[in-house]
């Protein structure tokens, strides 16, 4: 059922801007897509329904099959929080109860929550592994994931470079348009669907002040389309006049794939600015925290790049309730660094009343990968082990720090990590404090690791200073 088509029966979809709230009339509910669509159920006992009965449903409505039918998860949304609902869940009584979750897991108004309505979504399940969706060849499924997927790339919560979103914007067009296109056809269709439906919108509004957006918008947007044009006409080339539809959404995914955050479930939060003089107050900058089965992922919202991305192995984490009031919920990732040349461990907090959320994200991950590797999970203890061995013995690397993952560098690309812009708290291999630590840390704060980690965690001792 397209989302702007009139409502039926007694199901009312209401949309607030561009994004559509659940609600709910009757026995009556409408389960939102990906791609401007939904699809409509009439559903008995509406008030103890369960996700998993609503599953079946929305399965059989979508022809989904069985066999890939762990590929979606239920989600309940809204501008203010995502949160995916597990099988057990019944929708209604956490829509009854959103204020209440919204209170605890975000800095909203009164207003704003007051306002703020939840829709229920039907999308791909976080903990879904890649190498399983590489093996789906249905048709509406691959459409489903790649509708997601190219949602997050518009909107730019997938950062990638240009060679990446001006392929995927290629493959949009060709899986819209098909790619039998000449260079005027191309050049119309484009203008009319506007190149925000091709590529990430940042992209196409550029940066700047509104003089220089305007000077510069006719002569980018030229430069944006010419780019598509050649990328297009590679698929034409390679692909023929007919691809199968299949052909190309395999394409699409298989790039979205290559970025190491596709998949995660996002939290919000914000980290320290470094500091720019002595008395310049410390700022924040707002960041999304994406968390998946491979590991965690720190971006800048506004520059749309990967501040930090690390492996469940490369990490301890944690994280802290406020102690007065004014404090800020914390979640804490440390992993390896350097300071002026000397081996370091690095903490980096990030401020987020869903803390919580994620340190419980993250342990839950760990655990689902670790129980799915199982006899490899062990193994990889066992080497991890051996190359933490105290100093002296067989196995100490050059550096004292056994099994330590290569330094993370700046690069180009968006995807790379960019450490040095982090405001980070930092200590050395045997305790001595480098800068202090404020707050005072727990201290089962190195607790929280895999069993297979590369990261040599600092020890706490007694005479560390604390801030």
């Amino acid at each position: 059922v397209p989302a702007n088509c009139p409502p039926q029966h007694n199901s009312i979809p209401l949309c607030r801007g561009h994004r559509f709230v659940f609600f709910l009339v009757s026995q009556d509910v409408l389960v939102y897509l990906f791609g401007d669509s939904a699809v409509h159920l009439t559903v008995e006992g509406l008030g103890s329904v369960t996700v998993q009965e609503l599953g079946r449903s929305v399965r059989e409505a979508l022809h989904i099959p069985e066999s890939v039918q762990d590929a979606f998860a239920f989600w309940l949304c809204s501008p203010l929080l995502e949160l995916q609902l597990k099988a057990r869940h019944q929708p209604y009584k956490l829509c009854r109860q959103w204020q209440d979750l919204l209170y605890r897991f975000t800095e909203a108004s009164e207003e704003d929550i007051s306002q703020d309505e939840p829709y229920l979504q039907y999308r791909r399940n976080v903990f879904y592994l890649k190498s399983k969706e590489l093996q789906i060849e249905d048709e509406g499924v691959l459409r489903l994931l790649y509708e997601e997927a190219r949602s997050n790339i518009l909107t730019g919560r997938y950062p990638c470079d240009p060679e990446h979103w001006t392929g995927l914007g290629a493959l949009s067009l060709a899986l819209e348009e098909g790619t039998g296109l000449d260079s005027q056809q191309f050049t119309t269709t484009v203008r009319e669907k506007k190149l925000s439906s091709f590529l990430p919108a940042h992209v196409v509004m550029g940066s700047g002040g509104l003089l220089s957006t305007l000077r510069g918008k006719s002569s980018r947007h030229a430069g944006l389309e010419q780019n598509l044009l050649e990328e297009y006409r590679k698929i034409s080339t390679s692909a023929g006049n007919s691809p199968e539809p299949t052909q190309l959404l395999h394409q699409y995914l298989n790039t979205c794939h290559s970025l190491p955050y596709y998949g995660c479930a996002f939290f919000v939060g914000e980290i320290d600015k470094p500091a720019q003089g002595i008395l310049q107050r410390s700022k924040r900058k707002a960041v999304n925290v994406g968390i998946c089965l491979e590991g965690v992922y720190v971006m800048d919202v506004k520059e749309k790049h990967v501040l930090l991305g690390l492996r469940f192995s490369e990490l301890s984490w944690d994280h802290s309730y406020p102690e007065e009031e004014g404090d800020s919920h914390i979640l804490w990732l440390e992993f390896d660094g350097e300071e002026d040349g000397t081996a370091v461990n690095k903490l980096l907090k990030i401020y987020s009343k869903q803390a919580e959320l994620m340190s419980g994200f993250i342990e839950f991950c760990v655990e689902l990968k670790s129980a799915s590797e199982g006899g490899a999970a062990a193994e990889m203890d066992g080497e991890v082990n051996l190359s933490q061995q105290p100093a002296g013995q067989e196995g100490r690397s050059k550096n004292g720090r056994g099994g330590r993952r290569g330094m993370l560098h700046r690069q180009g690309s968006v995807v790379c990590s960019r450490v040095h812009s982090l405001n980070t708290i930092s200590y050395v291999d045997n305790g001595k404090e480098i800068k202090r630590l404020k707050p005072k840390r727990a201290a089962s704060f190195f607790t929280r690791q895999t069993s297979a980690t590369t990261y040599s965690a600092v020890q706490v001792t007694e005479n560390l200073e604390q801030g």
